[in-house]
């Protein structure tokens, strides 16, 4: 963290939201094709789903890392560039960000791709109800729940500032359980008090990963550049 942003030490940072990067699929086009949706990272190598999933490329990408990351805590130092290279032979495609990947390439994001495995997140099936035209009974998509990683966002307090104190009570309004009910249909993410309640939507289009992938903070920033460097010789 660069020095000017340095959290104020007599203040920790608290989790504000959370959200889960997760492969999505398009309901219709998968039983076009009669097939199931995946539910494992290793489905997405198996032939059957040969040409259908899109990723963004991770050297670039938020959830394209995200992905990345999933990869490696799942299979582990020895396995994750196996892993990639059984997804480059299954001809996977690898766009440069989220918008391309969903909007353009995925079929069910404007319908106007045709790979209907996306990485998205696991929120992305309910804002497809609430954003739609004229909002359909059920989402067109879904969310794999196996192979998530979660994303947790904070909120601190920064070192130096003039006003500790009123920044200290931003960051209390923020869990407040006012603004924590209102995250998931202005953020599309979820609340991190277990309190809060979801609207409707989110629960009848979504759930929430209950194993979700991480990894430590810190081992993220000893190892991250070498993983792109390795994950871009690997797929480019």
């Amino acid at each position: 963290m660069p020095a000017e942003l340095q959290l104020d030490p007599d203040h920790r940072v608290t989790p504000i939201d959370f959200g889960d990067v997760c492969v999505n699929y398009d309901k219709a086009a998968l039983a076009a094709l009669d097939l199931d949706p995946p539910a494992t990272l290793e489905d997405l190598a198996d032939p059957e789903y040969r040409g259908l999933l899109v990723v963004e490329d991770a050297a670039v990408s938020s959830p394209g890392l995200a992905f990345l990351l999933a990869t490696i805590g799942t299979f582990g130092e020895d396995g994750w560039v196996a892993y990639w290279e059984a997804l480059r032979a299954n001809d996977v495609r690898i766009v440069s960000d989220w918008e391309q990947a969903y909007y353009s390439a995925f079929s069910g994001g404007a319908g106007a791709g045709d790979r209907p495995l996306v990485v998205s997140y696991a929120s992305s099936p309910p804002a497809e109800v609430v954003f739609a035209e004229t909002p359909p009974a059920e989402a067109p998509t879904g969310s794999m729940a196996g192979g998530c990683y979660r994303q947790i966002e904070f909120a601190g307090v920064l070192r130096g500032t003039a006003h500790p104190d009123a920044a200290a009570e931003l960051v209390d309004f923020m869990l407040s359980l006012e603004f924590q009910e209102d995250i998931p249909l202005q953020m599309f993410v979820y609340p991190a008090r277990s309190d809060a309640t979801l609207p409707d939507v989110f629960v009848a289009n979504t759930t929430t990963p209950v194993d979700p992938v991480t990894l430590a903070p810190d081992e993220i920033a000893a190892n991250r550049e070498a993983w792109i460097s390795t994950w871009t010789d690997t797929m480019r």
